[in-house]
């Protein structure tokens, strides 16, 4: 490994603190895919590192095909997307050297990463519709539990923008809308 205080990597959009190493980014990769319980593609782990400011995108996809190339990451084929793995060397290789990024870096990462697989897998549970009606939009929400539907729910909204936002809102955490319509439900 080289001199981590060497800058060697692109460093646009990399705020004050972040990752201008080539060999530190590899560590971080690893260290994101042995943290992370879910599959993330190459693309969520440059996104997820260049919309923190931890690391240059172009870095991050260099560092992910020299991990693919050095068999320290493997890459699974899952419908249209490729997944990263990290292999047994990757495992063994990042716990040694972890430790050398800095603790911010690596609880930002790991934030964004159960964040971005989070809201991910409530998209996949979860169905939200915007339909133009009269005068705005109809938000139709789907709650789901495996093939059980909890709550459908159909609310009016007077924009577009309004109705995107919502809907991300909903995606953020499908459970605390729920528990939210039925506590306001509740009382007596």
């Amino acid at each position: 490994m080289e001199n981590y205080n060497e800058f060697n990597a692109l460093d646009e959009g990399v705020e004050l603190g972040g990752l201008r190493n080539k060999d530190e980014i590899k560590i971080l990769v690893c260290y994101i895919l042995k943290n992370v319980e879910g599959c993330l593609t190459r693309e969520q782990i440059g996104n997820i590192m260049q919309d923190r400011g931890i690391a240059n995108y172009f870095e991050v996809m260099d560092a992910v095909s020299e991990l693919l190339q050095i068999g320290n990451v493997s890459a699974e084929l899952a419908g249209e997307n490729e997944y990263l793995n990290l292999t047994d060397s990757g495992k063994e290789a990042v716990s040694l050297v972890e430790k050398n990024l800095p603790k911010t870096i690596r609880e930002d990462a790991i934030k964004a990463a159960v964040h971005l697989v989070t809201v991910e897998r409530n998209m996949k549970e979860n169905d939200v519709a915007i339909k133009p009606a009269d005068g705005g939009f109809t938000l139709s929400f789907t709650m789901k539990n495996n093939d059980s539907v909890l709550m459908e729910l159909s609310v009016f909204v007077a924009d577009r923008e309004l109705a995107e936002r919502i809907k991300e809102n909903f995606y953020e955490d499908p459970a605390r809308v729920y528990s939210g319509i039925i506590a306001s439900l509740m009382i007596e």
